[in-house]
């Protein structure tokens, strides 16, 4: 068994939502100090794409629309924040909505800031700066 394998993985969907700027919505749960993509864990028998509605209404505020999102993959990474841990997460992106670019934080959320992906900052999730960051760069 590999030491990646034995991890315990934690499934979730995330939404990549992006400015005019190219800057990426990134919100920080209220206890930690690692940014992250809005999402979480699924409901029992909620779909990945479901998830990711819900999640970002329930963080942001802010209903999407379901045929205006788009699968961007499933990434796997250490969890920011549970050590021995590995999220895997089906991420969606969603066109900006005028609406996030003033958005409150919502439910465990305790801020909300936009992040240029290619700037290097030590209080980004590994999922962010190891996978959907160059991803999107490289787009």
């Amino acid at each position: 068994m590999t030491q990646e394998s034995a991890k315990r993985v934690i499934r979730v969907s995330a939404v990549v939502m992006r400015d005019a700027a190219g800057r990426v919505l990134n919100v920080r749960k209220r206890g930690t100090v690692t940014f992250m993509l809005p999402g979480g864990k699924p409901e029992i028998d909620e779909a990945p794409v479901d998830t990711a509605l819900r999640e970002f209404e329930e963080e942001i505020g802010i209903a999407l629309e379901r045929g205006l999102l788009r699968s961007l993959g499933v990434f796997r990474a250490a969890a920011a924040n549970e050590p021995d841990h590995l999220v895997e997460a089906a991420v969606f992106e969603h066109p900006l909505v005028a609406e996030a670019r003033t958005a409150e934080p919502r439910a465990e959320i305790e801020a909300i800031e936009w992040v240029d992906p290619a700037t290097k900052r030590a209080d980004m999730a590994p999922l962010n700066t190891e996978l959907i960051f160059p991803a999107l760069l490289e787009a």
